[in-house]
């Protein structure tokens, strides 16, 4: 893949992989991203996992023809993307590795050395000069490490984007970008939204064409829109209108009333995604709870407490920073609900929630009455 005249690909596929970061179902893949910048001084952009050391270098062959790096630049020091570095420092023994001071330290923790004689440390504003092509590096803490940087090519109008922006998936597979960026976003930087923002101001400021991320196609075109999710994600928006429901259900009682409540919502035109939590993707079911305004949590009493799925899944929602949104809750119960109590109690850290009036508690199966507060429910999810 060629991303301009002198930027080529690098990068390679994994479709070995079943859950990436032990944890979020990825059945399309990663593509670990690595970039080659061919100018008067060559400089390959991060390596990949070390199980892709191999394939790397082949690819890595194929650009060179012939040529020796003289800088890996490391971004970030996650070893899905760092894993590779000693490998890389042992085929090509004049290469300088470029990158913060962090990361230096953590390369120590991960390979036993700092490469402290073939070592260029940088710092946000510092310039890499290769030639025609420049590299201005930009510090992004948290985003999704302490460590990361980023670097803005002024050539070709590249950025070099880290983790940012990117999405599950290999490369070699067609999909949309917005749904898998989304599930991505929130699960792996979520939590970091006000550091976001602050990339996204330094980023404002710069005329970018092209967004090469370590995960996920090469962005061109109209990089708006891709900058406006990721403003909207890192502010806590909704990013459009709808309710989405978590639910957890033993006997299928709570499933019921959860699918009636869903039946009356689409009857008055209200976009709906529903999750069993037991069942279901937990990112996906965390990723809708941002992407929509509305979000109804159903579960039943257990251990006079919250059902464990739930509770697992309020744990995702409050260390992800939820906020800004319209919570209601259906609650069940035999002989004593107290799921409503415990869930709220639960969200009383999060900023900027609203809780709808009508709060719905079964005491097993749905009756007269139950149906009745989940049509009450559902016309004030309607109206707000």
């Amino acid at each position: 893949m060629h991303i301009s005249e002198t930027i080529r690909y690098a990068g390679v596929n994994d479709h070995t992989i079943d859950l990436f970061e032990g944890q979020y179902p990825v059945p399309a893949g990663m593509a670990y991203n690595s970039y080659v910048i061919l100018d008067e001084k060559v400089a390959v952009m991060d390596s990949v996992e070390e199980g892709f050391a191999g394939q790397w270098f082949e690819n890595l062959d194929a650009i060179l023809d012939g040529r020796q790096p003289d800088y890996l630049v490391v971004h970030h020091m996650e070893p899905d993307h760092s894993g590779s570095i000693a490998k890389f420092m042992e085929r090509y023994p004049q290469a300088v590795v470029v990158s913060g001071a962090k990361s230096f330290g953590m390369m120590k923790q991960f390979f036993g050395t700092d490469f402290s004689e073939r070592q260029m440390s940088v710092k946000e504003g510092m310039v890499l000069e290769l030639g025609t092509h420049s590299l201005t590096f930009i510090a992004a803490p948290m985003v999704h490490w302490p460590e990361v940087m980023m670097s803005y090519d002024a050539a070709d109008k590249v950025l070099f984007s880290a983790d940012a922006f990117g999405k599950f998936g290999a490369l070699d597979v067609d999909e949309p970008w917005v749904d898998e960026a989304r599930r991505y976003y929130i699960g792996i930087v979520g939590k970091f939204g006000a550091q976001v923002q602050t990339v996204l101001k330094k980023a404002a400021a710069l005329d970018i064409q092209t967004i090469c991320s370590l995960h996920g196609p090469v962005l061109t075109g109209n990089l708006s829109e891709y900058l406006n999710y990721y403003n909207t994600w890192s502010t806590y928006q909704p990013e459009e209108q709808g309710v989405a429901i978590a639910y957890t259900s033993v006997y299928g009682h709570t499933k019921a009333a959860v699918e009636y409540l869903a039946k009356k919502l689409e009857e008055r035109g209200i976009r709906t995604a529903v999750y069993d939590l037991a069942r279901t993707d937990l990112a996906a079911a965390v990723a809708d709870a941002y992407r929509f305004d509305r979000l109804v949590l159903a579960t039943t009493t257990y251990n006079a407490g919250i059902y464990p799925m739930m509770q697992t899944y309020l744990d995702h929602l409050l260390s992800h920073n939820f906020q800004n949104r319209l919570v209601a809750i259906v609650e069940n119960g035999s002989w004593a609900p107290t799921a409503a109590k415990g869930m709220m109690k639960m969200l009383e850290g999060c900023k900027n929630l609203s809780y709808a009036e009508n709060t719905v508690t079964l005491k097993g199966a749905m009756s007269e009455d139950s149906r009745a507060k989940l049509d009450a429910l559902a016309e004030e999810l309607a109206e707000r």
